[in-house]
């Protein structure tokens, strides 16, 4: 299927690794001029090479997004490269703590960099999308938004903002021709993921072999209705169909991808 893109520019915050990486390869596949972000440099610009090795067209904007200068300073770097028609807020950060144990400092911390670095972003670059006259702002939400668990308290209250924001925002964009959505993983296996799962292993006697571990993990943790993790690119592939003019009348939407882990009625 043709998503009619090629010649779109994207930002895609936190695509240095991970998730935000994968949405990035197949924005990039799909004809997507991509930036790709990051705080590490080596990574990032690595990221982008890759893309631009394989035949897609890809730039890079370095920094962090929890500070108004340091925002300001990402901005111009990806606008160096020309109009940015979609921004896909993926950049993020969850620590798996247990209730008592997150202070409220790291809460301030947590809602700052899920939630606040978005919010920067979109206001500094949904301007220029107006004047377009098209445009996508994408948040990678999660499915803790939906349904928390009893750890991570602080993402989870992230996630929700990030949900509510979507709305919110896609109300304030009504007739611009700019959707507002968000995409909302469940487990999805990126590395972070697997390392958690490999800690969480010995303790839930889930097996010694990565294989056995999964499908213990999958089974016994997860317990969506796919009965297993899910991957990078069906996410990815997600955010890449709400690029496409198919996806126009969408807006204001919450997608999952969770294996039907979580229910809508």
């Amino acid at each position: 299927m043709d998503l009619k893109v090629k010649g779109k520019r994207a930002l895609v915050t936190g695509s240095s690794s991970g998730l935000g990486k994968a949405i990035a390869v197949m924005l990039a596949a799909e004809g997507i001029e991509v930036i790709i972000h990051g705080r590490d440099e080596e990574r990032t610009k690595a990221v982008a090479a890759t893309i631009n090795q394989s035949g897609g067209k890809a730039g890079y904007a370095i920094g962090d997004l929890t500070t108004d200068e340091a925002a300001d300073r990402v901005v111009k770097a990806a606008l160096e490269y020309g109009q940015i028609d979609i921004l896909v807020n993926n950049a993020g950060v969850y620590r798996g703590q247990p209730w008592m144990d997150v202070t409220p400092a790291q809460w301030l911390e947590v809602y700052n960099t899920n939630v606040v670095s978005g919010i920067r972003m979109a206001q500094r670059l949904l301007p220029q999308m107006r004047g377009l006259g098209w445009g996508r702002v994408v948040q990678i939400g999660g499915i803790t938004a939906i349904q928390p668990t009893s750890i991570q308290p602080d993402y989870n209250a992230a996630m929700a903002a990030r949900h509510n924001l979507t709305v919110s925002l896609a109300r304030d964009l009504k007739g611009s021709g700019i959707t507002s959505n968000t995409v909302a993983p469940g487990a999805i296996l990126v590395d972070s993921v697997k390392n958690l799962i490999l800690g969480m292993a010995e303790q839930n006697n889930w097996g010694n072999e990565w294989d056995e571990i999964e499908k213990n993990a999958a089974e016994l943790f997860l317990k969506n209705d796919q009965a297993r993790f899910g991957k990078p690119e069906e996410v990815a592939a997600a955010v890449a169909y709400l690029m496409s003019s198919y996806a126009d009348h969408i807006t204001g939407s919450i997608i999952r991808v969770d294996g039907g882990q979580t229910y809508s009625v």
